[in-house]
Formats: C-alpha cells, structure tokens, sequence
C-alpha cells in the first residue's frame, strides 16, 4: 500500500510538471484611479523610476517544484494539476504536509540580493504568502509557516525579515506580495463544506461572524507585515477575486493601518480598479499600446512564477527585448524568479541575469529614469525619452537573433539637425543621415558584440 501511494505521488508530480507552464492569469483591470496622496503620488514616481524588479515565489509548492498553490484548487482546468488516481483531499492532505519537508538550510538572501543587484533590478517584491496560506514570515496568526516547522532552528527561519533587510542594504525598493485569499483557513476554506471552487466556500450572509473571523484574521496579518518587518514600499495584493461586493474584506480599514505604519506605501490591489490599485499589473502579457499611467508588466523568467525542475528560461535577448518595449510603452517590468527549495538562486539562472545586467551597465540610461515619447515604435525601434525630453534613446531589437545589420532605419524621432548620434555600446558617435521621415544609421564594425539590442542616444528635433 505504501509503494503503491509513492507510485501514485510520483504520477501527481510528473503531471504537476506538464500543466506547471500554464496557470491562472489575472486580467488587466480597466481604467485608472490616480491617488489622492501627495506622498504616495511621490513614491509612485520614484517608483517608476526603476524600471526593472524582480518577483520572488517561494513556499510548499518549491519542494516537489510544481505550479504554485493552484494544485489544490478543485477547479476543472487543465492547468490546474492533480493526478486522477488520487482522491482531492488525498492529495490536500499530501500538500499540507509538504510543511514538514521544507528545511532550506542553504537560505542566502544575501546571494538573492547580490544576484539581483548585479542583473540591473532596483526593486524586489517577496511573496509572503501564496493562496495556499503558507506563510514566509513569523506570523503569530497561525502555525502554517516556515518559522514553525523543520526550519524554526535557522537563524534566518524569519525569512521575509531577512530577504526585505538584505535587499534594502542595497537601496531597493522592496515589496510584500501577500494573498488575499487563504485556502488553510478555515475562515475562508472550511472544512465543514467542499471546496469546489477558488472562492470562499461558505455563504457569506449566513455566516457572517465566520467572515469578520476571516476579516480580521487578514488585517491582523497584514499589520504584522506593516509593523515588524522595517520599511515597506509596496503591498502588492493578489487574489483579485476577493473583492466588494462578495468578498469585501475591507480595504479602507487595511489601507489606512499600513499607511499609518508605512508613510506613502504603494497599494496594489491588484485587478480591483480604484484608489488602492496605485498601478496596474498586466501578467504574462505586454499592453498593445502606450499606456498613460503607472503599470507593470509581471512575467517570470521560466514558465512558471517558483522553481520547477529542468525549467526552459527566457535567454538575455527576450528579457532585455521585453524591457525595452515595457519602458518604450511607460511601464516597469517585474520579472519572476523561484529560489529553489534549498533556498538559493540556481547558477543557471545566475548566468542569464548577469548578462541582462551587464548590457544594462552599458545601456542603462536609456531605461532607468525614463519617461514615454509620442512616437515611441518603428519596425525594430523603440524609443525612450529623459524626463526632460531632450534626449531621445533608440533601442535597436534584432528580430530572432538575426544578425544586426550594417545599416539601422527607423521613422519618426529624427535627430536635431547637426547634434551627433551616439552608439551607447561604445560610447562614440556615428555616421547619420535623413531622408525624410526616415533616419538611417551606418554601423561602425563592434568587436566582440553579442548579438544583444543596440542603443542610440541624440537630441531630438521636435
């Protein structure tokens, strides 16, 4: 009986590994309520500074590297995975008690940060709690958390304290991704009713007092994270299907508590239009067009937000391409990384990131501090602007690694008359000419360049 439920976990892992390359992607919410607060409308701004952050999601599901929560929802998709041999509380049963098997004894938020710092990110949002309810931080709400199992020994068993503190020594933003939904609570899961469904699965308006249990249950967690854990930039909110008028968990109240403890914190509630959605998250996707206030584009670096074994990783080419036309179209970028169960950034995914920050080393201010120009796309082109909008940045894309030309076109933006064109790469001017609406731009030969995208710095002459 005993071989026969290994085989049959081995079978649910194996599955949870095909359909872990899809998942649940929150749709864009429409429109846009700026914020009131002169304070957070400051925060806002720096924030859109950086231009580039890193998505940590770390927790059960990292042990047997499978999709993220989502394989205990009792929905009928096929990205949700869940072997048909075993029974769904069976296998609840068996991801509850990964608790038990996670002891990363390798934890180095340091190398985190190190990593990060040396890939161009500025700011970094940790994921503190996923919508399984298993907690990265020392709550005293509940004993579902990594402080309260194998790891509770480690020095670092806190370890959103100490992700936050080690990417705060390197002046990053930093962020708490918290989920709104907690399937381990009984407040919200109860196990006096199925689970059928991602929602609370109990009637709200005929147990009421069960979801102010719920209510507070959220808010005490949340002050938690806003009174324990230093300075918080961002409370980055997921689980847009808990939401007024169903699912209100009272965001005013929640909102005025953290800003009370976090002067000028940025709320992202995420998909829930209005004043606590301080910017916009697209997931796995690129806005069409230019977008006129703050968004962020959250794409993992895999095919999956937490690590996953033998993952397929996005090359330097298609994160930096990604980059360029978030920030040519006025958004940041959030890219996902998963920690590995151990606790520590794979050197696969070290080596991709130093490259991104080594072009962003030479590239940088084209990104970094930039703001959208009207005319911001021809062809392979993308365009930035200084906030002054003197300098314009043409962002040369190759299509497919395909081998850069000796000549680059593109329409509109054209160079001020007499000003000099500068290749970013190597720091020197190049040969430019105009020919109507279009400028062309003669190469020099580049020794030693990768086939990565090429920036062009001059003065515009409109």
């Amino acid at each position: 009986m005993y071989k026969k439920q290994i085989l049959i976990l081995c079978g649910v892992l194996f599955t949870a590994m095909i359909y872990s390359q899809q998942g649940f992607v929150h749709e864009q919410s429409k429109g846009y309520v700026w914020p009131e607060e002169k304070n957070v409308h400051e925060k806002l701004d720096s924030w859109q500074d950086l231009k580039f952050g890193v998505l940590f999601h770390w927790g059960l599901y990292s042990v047997p590297g499978i999709v993220e929560s989502w394989s205990i929802c009792s929905e009928d998709v096929d990205w949700i995975p869940r072997d048909s041999n075993v029974s769904y509380e069976e296998y609840k049963r068996w991801y509850w008690g990964l608790k038990d098997q996670f002891n990363p004894v390798d934890f180095d938020p340091d190398q985190w940060s190190d990593v990060m710092e040396k890939a161009g990110m500025r700011y970094a949002i940790f994921t503190t709690k996923h919508h399984d309810g298993f907690n990265m931080f020392d709550t005293k709400e509940s004993d579902f958390s990594i402080a309260k199992g194998p790891f509770k020994n480690h020095p670092k068993a806190d370890v959103a304290k100490f992700v936050f503190e080690a990417f705060r020594q390197k002046d990053f933003m930093v962020g708490a991704y918290f989920s709104k939904p907690d399937w381990h609570s009984q407040y919200y899961w109860w196990d006096y009713f199925a689970t059928p469904t991602r929602n609370v699965n109990y009637k709200i308006e005929r147990h009421p007092e069960r979801w102010d249990k719920f209510k507070q249950f959220t808010f005490n967690q949340m002050q938690e994270l806003m009174t324990n854990y230093g300075d918080i930039d961002i409370l980055w909110l997921d689980g847009g299907w808990v939401a007024p008028p169903r699912q209100d968990i009272d965001m005013d109240r929640i909102a005025a508590m953290a800003r009370s403890n976090q002067p000028g914190l940025l709320i992202v509630d995420r998909t829930i239009r209005g004043k606590y959605e301080n910017y916009q998250t697209p997931e796995r996707s690129v806005p069409a067009e230019q977008l006129p206030y703050p968004w962020e584009s959250c794409i993992p670096l895999s095919s999956d937000w937490g690590w996953i074994p033998d993952a397929t990783f996005k090359t330097p080419v298609e994160v930096i391409a990604l980059l360029i036309e978030v920030t040519a179209k006025g958004g940041n970028l959030l890219l996902g990384v998963g920690p590995t169960s151990e606790g520590i950034i794979q050197p696969e995914v070290e080596v991709i990131l130093k490259e991104i920050g080594d072009w962003l080393k030479i590239n940088g201010k084209s990104i970094y501090n930039t703001r959208i120009t009207p005319h911001y796309h021809s062809g392979d082109v993308w365009f930035t602007a200084d906030k002054d909008s003197k300098t314009i940045y043409a962002h040369y894309v190759p299509e497919n690694d395909k081998k850069i030309p000796s000549v680059i076109e593109w329409e509109g933006n054209t160079p001020k008359k007499g000003s000099k064109v500068t290749l970013l790469h190597i720091q020197k001017q190049v040969k430019w000419t105009v020919d109507g609406n279009k400028t062309r731009i003669v190469l020099p030969v580049i020794k030693n360049h990768i086939n990565l995208p090429l920036v062009f710095s001059f003065e515009t002459s409109r």
